[in-house]
């Protein structure tokens, strides 16, 4: 069973509904501003990072490393270039 076609000005309204949509989406994407370097002092505080409470991430890590025999690849890795 085939979908009904729609008439040519309805196909047009929806094709232009659907770019409009994409549009208005990815267009908060370019308001986004750099961290300003005043600011980071406010992100580096420990209330500002992923992990609530790190016993709880150290038990994590400590599960994780005794079930998969690997450590390590849960932090921010330098740039490839032996740097970090």
């Amino acid at each position: 069973m085939t979908a009904p076609m729609l008439p040519p000005i309805a196909a047009r309204a929806a094709r232009a509904a659907l770019l409009l949509g994409v549009l208005a989406a990815t267009s908060g994407c370019a308001l986004v501003q750099p961290v300003q370097p005043w600011e980071k002092g406010v992100l580096a505080k420990p209330e500002m990072s992923f992990e609530s409470d790190r016993l709880d991430t150290n038990f994590t890590e400590h599960t994780y490393f005794s079930k998969e025999a690997a450590s390590g690849g849960a932090g921010v890795g330098g740039g490839g270039c032996g740097c970090n």
